[in-house]
């Protein structure tokens, strides 16, 4: 199925400029492409318009042309779309119809009138591709954000359509589940043929498996649409803040030429021996910083045990301690238990058993309100926590509930705003926003009430590499300077690498791992344990011959934190341009 924007340009209605501005792009039928794009480029928008949510659930001003199959898709209703084109979103709450993942399934069958006889089998073959065999009977809501990932994939796999659309597939995924999911999407497409077309940040995770386009988008256009190979080995990943495979910006960081015949969109396809020497001789002259470890204890957790349903444990028996001042990590797979910790420190949910004790007092005796003034916690789902029609509004809300004054109010919210790159957003609605826009907004608002304990959740998920590197080193410098402690809950590997000194690792609601993160990272036994996987700049230390791989991966990633500041800062500089003063200067 051909699919063709001709001039095609889209605004929303509540926006006064387009947010595509003349799109000129032909998919082939079979084709498999991937698109990739700052925050707020238009790469969401430019799947709403391929599925038909934009005009049919999304009102805006369309001109240009989108053809499907040589067919002009305006005088198309909605059905029409959904019988050539199956989506994936990136929320996946608002895609759910069915009480149990079985019924959410079927629903794509039992509109095609499918027999419940010919019905059962496809759902349980379906399910048994995404590991959901033994979930039919549970809710989709009671899931993880992975798991609910997985049910969102088999919900359009059963479908018999030709055009498959990914909205951030991997957004919620472990690394193994995510693996995964790019396997299953890969394998369909070539057993099956059908046009793919994956929306997703994580470039290098979509390319463990090839590709025939990458396009990158910017500012509602198209600035490039090329081979993977054409594409890393240009600067426009590094120029538009993309981030890139792990392996290639180390092998950059030791001066290694990628270019001529070097294939450099997987590791596989490196000629490696030609880099060694240089390689070996950046690593060997490096000097890895000594790093002071925190001893006073924030946060207690003592044989944390919780069950939704008591009968199987969520948590089983955890213990850790979370030191003062510490930027630490939570990994596991989907479903291991991670979220639930945060829920329990929330008080949402009561523990079965054990006890979490935070400076000193047992969180159990505090109310939910005289928690969150010690303790923010920023949610995977934006949409879990936003209770306000204006961006301002959103991110005073927990101030003006505090009682505090309404001047003092606008100073930190216009200071947070500017360091979470939301400055020039500040009147705009906030269903204008992308996912990803929306996520800083959430931070924003936990940000401004400085608390003692920040907690994120997935806070990379639907984010872009500059606004989450811009992002995160200003939390890393309230860690730094103002001793705010900071746990992240999270798969995506990079991150944790890059910003966090020590790892909690939890599988099958049991803790495995309390460690260095470097230790944890150089253990692939444990890694596969808990869902996660090895980088690929242990791979690349690994293939090199190099034996110290904890060593390597330190040295990259004190390199790294000089890049991220400037990156930071160059970010802050293009997001706002509105002289409001610093976050520091409101908390000082």
């Amino acid at each position: 199925m051909t699919i063709e924007f001709s001039n095609f340009s889209f605004r929303y209605e509540s926006l006064d400029k387009p947010t595509l501005k003349n799109i000129n792009l032909r998919i082939e039928k079979g084709e498999k492409i991937v698109i990739i794009g700052p925050s707020g480029s238009g790469k969401s928008t430019l799947g709403q318009c391929l599925n038909g949510l934009i005009p049919h659930a999304i009102k805006g001003e369309t001109s240009g042309k989108l053809t499907i199959n040589g067919q002009d898709t305006a005088p198309f209703d909605m059905h029409q779309f959904t019988e050539q084109v199956g989506t994936v979103l990136q929320d996946t709450d608002s895609q759910f119809v069915g009480l149990s993942i079985g019924e959410d399934i079927a629903f794509a069958l039992e509109n095609q009138l499918l027999s419940n006889i010919d019905m059962y089998p496809l759902v349980k073959a379906t399910a048994r591709m995404v590991d959901l065999e033994q979930m039919l009977d549970r809710s989709p809501h009671d899931l993880s954000g992975g798991q609910k990932q997985r049910v969102s994939l088999a919900g359009i796999l059963v479908d018999d359509v030709d055009i498959l659309l990914f909205d951030e597939p991997l957004a919620a995924l472990d690394p193994k589940t995510g693996k995964k999911t790019i396997e299953i999407i890969d394998d369909l497409h070539q057993k099956t043929g059908k046009t793919i077309v994956i929306i997703e940040h994580r470039l290098e995770d979509v390319l463990h498996r090839s590709v025939d386009r990458v396009i990158l988008m910017e500012s509602g256009e198209i600035i490039a649409d090329s081979t993977p190979d054409e594409i890393l080995a240009s600067p426009l990943l590094e120029e538009y803040g993309i981030r890139e495979p792990l392996y290639l910006s180390a092998l950059k960081e030791a001066g290694c030429a990628i270019g001529g015949e070097a294939k450099p969109s997987s590791l596989n396809t490196l000629p490696l021996l030609q880099y060694q020497s240089a390689v070996n001789t950046w690593f060997e002259t490096s000097q890895v910083a000594e790093v002071a470890t925190p001893t006073d204890t924030l946060l207690e957790v003592r044989d944390l045990t919780y069950s939704y349903d008591g009968e199987k444990n969520a948590l089983e028996g955890v213990s850790f301690d979370v030191k003062r001042g510490e930027f630490l990590s939570v990994l596991g797979k989907n479903g291991s238990g991670k979220s639930t910790i945060t829920k329990l420190v929330m008080g949402v949910i009561e523990p079965d058993n054990g006890a979490m004790i935070l400076n000193g007092q047992d969180l159990n005796e505090l109310s939910i309100f005289e928690r969150s003034q010690k303790v923010g916690v920023v949610m995977q789902n934006p949409n879990h926590m936003i209770s306000h029609h204006m961006i301002f509004d959103e991110v005073a809300f927990g101030l003006r509930n505090r009682g505090v004054e309404e001047k003092q109010i606008e100073a930190k919210v216009l200071a947070v705003l500017a360091l979470c790159g939301l400055s020039k957003y500040r009147h705009w609605p906030i269903e204008a926003l992308s996912y990803g826009q929306k996520k800083r907004v959430t931070i924003a608002s936990i940000l401004a009430l400085e608390p003692e304990l920040l907690i994120l959740d997935e806070p990379t998920a639907g984010q872009d590499y500059r606004n989450y590197t811009s992002m995160l080193s200003f939390i890393e410098k309230l860690n730094r300077e103002l001793g705010i402690t900071v746990m992240i809950i999270s798969h995506d590997m990079h991150l944790v690498l890059e910003y966090t000194t020590r790892s909690i690792v939890i599988a099958d609601s049991k803790l495995i791992a309390d460690a260095p993160m470097t230790e944890v990272f150089s253990n692939p036994v444990l890694l596969d344990q808990a869902n996660l996987t090895t980088t690929s700049l242990y791979e690349l230390a690994t293939q090199l011959n190099i034996e110290n791989t904890n060593g390597f991966m330190q040295h990259f990633i004190d390199v790294e934190k000089t890049h991220r500041s400037n990156l930071a800062a160059q970010t802050l500089t293009s997001n706002d341009s509105s002289g409001n003063e610093s976050l520091e200067s409101v908390v000082a």
